[in-house]
């Protein structure tokens, strides 16, 4: 797989200017300067446990990390950059990166979770710590001296003052060769009080390339001899394969049809054709399995014959209830939800001579190492993914199967294939965001202390081996279907962080789900804080406690408390201990807020709305959002406010707009007229306060704010209107329909 494959192709950029760029890639190339370290010609260290695996030195002194865990866009590029040259004493101008790629990086894990940086940036800060420690020691009988009595700075290790010396550049020291040095826990890491790149906002390296639209994207990669494909999906989900009429195509001049089974492709020189192609070839299709009605989704969940129970927390005991302590009930719903990235998935693939090269966005190319070889029926070590950037996931969106059809379609025409989804492929065939339906009751006293909690969720079955997400075109073509992933830790934050008497938090697992379900950005936390926080809002309102004093005089963790604190400091906050005076307007304003502890172990955020509701045409708007944010040490703030903002934004989006819709063939959202998305004329003003922490452990920045905004939102609507909104997506339709009830 070393053959180098040259393309050229016009760029973006070079369309806009009417000019034309020409791209080379060269995979030889990009193997053997890859290596940096150890003879030409010599395999990577790909072992987790060794500093090799993480890090090499070229004899020019450049740093070259090698990371598992790959940059969607959230920043690890420089994030990295930042964590390994804080350690090693030089410039992150120093330091190259290659992420992604199963041949060159350490298996980390998928890219997900929000570890990039509290986990994968973690394992680089202790490489890095124990290459500059092993540097110190080959140092050290150079300079005659104590490896205590030397410091490193600027890419040498030097005598400490007051002597002085000529230092030794760590290129000297070890360039080209390996470490042969397994990680150490023991090897001291810098005091975060020294610190002078970690914690600053450094630019991203990506950004200029990304502006001046040049940045190669996986949909603008090219390979000589490489063709276009597209896949023809059934008409109904779980429709057979009948009958194909090639016929149909005779006046497209150069297509190719690929069926294997149930899979069915064209493939042709130019996309266009490719697009034509899929459109007219005419086939027949078997009925498909059947969806059930959307209209009655709530009833198929509760009803499921594969539920089963779990109790996934159960502590304390429910005290005697006060004569005059408030008891509710209240039901939420979160529906399918599409990725909905702005650009369809897109893929390439070579797979020829008994091995295999794909180029995917994936966020876990190691995690699909395996099950590529499976289905391709290849030895592991001749299956190789490469990483190259997206238009965007967080979680599993198509880009793992428009990977796979690139593979099947190019093993059976032994020639590179490019596989580019349409919108309609995207919006109707990409694993989902699965429902969540959560019953909710519990009793509150007077003084605002929760005395019972009962949550009971209605999920996928998250546990190992139920149910992991087939991929399409493997499952079509009769190839091995058990791939992908499962929904994610969607249980998460079912129970309140806030003290009370007894709480219980029950599963209903369900072992299938109307559409594939997927990991969707903060895998199920939204809809659970959505449920505990809103119902949390319920309670104080039945006891006549403002939602804030009622939180704090809850809480314990100081964290927590701060960021409530600083929220209700951003909001000039006025208790409240019901809804607002306005409520009946014609445009009636309101606030609300929401606190989590993010799995209870992780990033602490409080997030307040400013929010107004039209009452004649339902139509919601928010105004402002407020937001403080404690995700412990900020490698590049700048960095950490950019995903904070952004998952605001998106999440905005999915709790007001966002629902996959379905007949009992197949979705039928598949376009953006049917499945809007937030636009920037509703965009709210947003301020965010970051906490800094520098002593502590970093925590992820890419998810725990998305899970605040759904009760944020929702809670500023009651106090605006006295609604209670407690299904997702809060559209005009569904607001007008609670404003009637609460009339009538």
């Amino acid at each position: 797989m070393n053959a180098p494959f040259k393309s050229s192709h016009i760029s973006r950029r070079a369309i806009l200017k009417g000019g034309a760029l020409t791209v080379a890639f060269s995979l030889a190339g990009l193997r053997t300067g890859a290596l940096a370290q150890g003879a030409a010609g010599a395999q990577r260290v790909l072992d987790p446990k060794e500093v090799d695996a993480f890090l090499a030195i070229s004899p020019n002194g450049v740093v070259t990390i090698f990371s598992g865990k790959v940059d969607l866009g959230q920043g690890l590029r420089i994030a990295f950059r930042q964590i390994v040259a804080e350690e090693l004493g030089i410039g992150v101008d120093k330091i190259n990166m290659i992420e992604g790629d199963t041949a060159l990086t350490p298996d980390q894990g998928r890219t997900s979770g929000s570890n990039g940086i509290q986990r994968g940036g973690m394992q680089l800060r202790r490489a890095a710590a124990t290459a500059r420690k092993a540097l110190m020691e080959l140092a050290a009988p150079k300079l005659n001296a104590k490896v205590e009595d030397l410091m490193i700075a600027n890419g040498q290790v030097w005598l400490k003052p007051p002597a002085r010396s000529d230092g030794i550049s760590y290129a000297s020291l070890i360039g080209g060769k390996h470490f042969d040095v397994k990680l150490d826990p023991s090897a001291p890491t810098k005091n975060p009080s020294d610190y002078v790149v970690v914690g600053r906002s450094l630019p991203r390296p990506d950004v200029p390339a990304k502006c001046t639209g040049t940045h190669v994207y996986m949909h603008d990669f090219w390979l000589e001899g490489m063709v276009h494909a597209r896949v023809i999906r059934p008409p109904a989900i779980g429709a057979k394969l009948e009958s194909v009429d090639e016929t149909s195509l005779k006046k497209l001049p150069g297509v190719k049809v690929v069926r294997v089974k149930d899979f069915l492709a064209v493939t042709a020189e130019h996309e266009w054709i490719a697009i034509r192609a899929a459109r007219e070839l005419k086939a027949q299709w078997s009925e498909g399995s059947g969806l059930p009605e959307q209209s009655k989704l709530v009833e198929t969940l509760r009803t499921d014959p594969s539920i089963s129970d779990q109790t996934l927390v159960e502590k304390g005991a429910a005290g005697e209830m006060a004569a005059n302590a408030k008891s509710l009930k209240a039901s939420y719903f979160w529906p399918m939800q599409s990725h909905a990235s702005l650009g369809p998935s897109c893929a390439a693939a070579l797979v020829k001579d008994g091995a295999a090269t794909i180029w995917t966005a994936s966020q876990g190319t190691h995690g699909n190492h395996a099950t590529f070889a499976r289905f391709l029926g290849l030895p592991p070590e001749k299956v190789r993914l490469i990483y190259f950037e997206g238009s965007g996931c967080y979680g599993m969106n198509g880009h793992e199967d428009a990977a796979a059809d690139a593979a099947i379609i190019s093993r059976e025409i032994g020639r590179p294939v490019r596989v580019q989804w349409m919108r309609e492929d995207e919006l109707g065939w990409d694993p989902k965001g699965p429902p969540q339906l959560l019953d909710l009751a519990g009793a509150v006293g007077p003084d605002g202390r929760i005395i019972d909690w009962k949550t009971e969720m209605w999920i996928p079955q998250t546990t190992k081996g139920l149910p992991y997400i087939p991929l399409i075109g493997p499952g079509a073509a009769g190839l091995d279907d058990t791939a992908g992933l499962n929904a994610g830790l969607i249980s998460q934050n079912g129970d309140p962080p806030y003290d009370a008497g007894h709480v219980k938090v029950v599963a209903h697992w369900l072992k299938q789900t109307p559409l594939r379900p997927a990991p969707l950005r903060s895998p199920g936390k939204p809809a659970n804080i959505f449920a505990t926080e809103s119902f949390f809002d319920e309670l104080a309102a039945a006891a006549g406690v403002d939602p804030i004093e009622m939180r704090l005089n809850g809480l314990k963790d100081q964290r927590g408390i701060e960021v409530i604190k600083r929220v209700a400091d951003m909001m000039k906050w006025q208790k409240r201990p019901s809804p607002g005076p306005n409520r009946s307007a014609a445009i009636a304003r309101g606030r609300g807020m929401s606190y989590l502890h993010y799995k209870h172990d992780e990033t602490y955020v409080a997030m307040g709305m400013d929010v107004a509701v039209e009452r004649s045409s339902g139509r919601i708007k928010v105004e402002h959002v407020y937001c403080a944010h404690d995700c412990g040490q900020m490698i590049n703030p700048d960095g950490v406010r950019a995903q904070v903002e952004g998952g605001i934004l998106q999440t905005i989006s999915r709790v007001m707009m966002e629902e996959v819709k379905f007949d009992q063939s197949r979705v039928s959202s598949v376009d953006w007229a049917s499945y809007p998305i937030l636009r920037f004329s509703d965009a709210p003003k947003i301020d965010i306060e970051l906490v800094s922490r520098p002593n502590e452990k970093p925590m992820g920045a890419g998810e725990a704010a998305c899970a605040a905004v759904g009760a944020a939102l929702a809670n500023a609507v009651f106090d605006a209107s006295g609604l209670r909104l407690r299904t997702v997506p809060f559209t005009p339709e569904r607001v007008k329909a609670a404003i009637g009830g609460q009339s009538s």
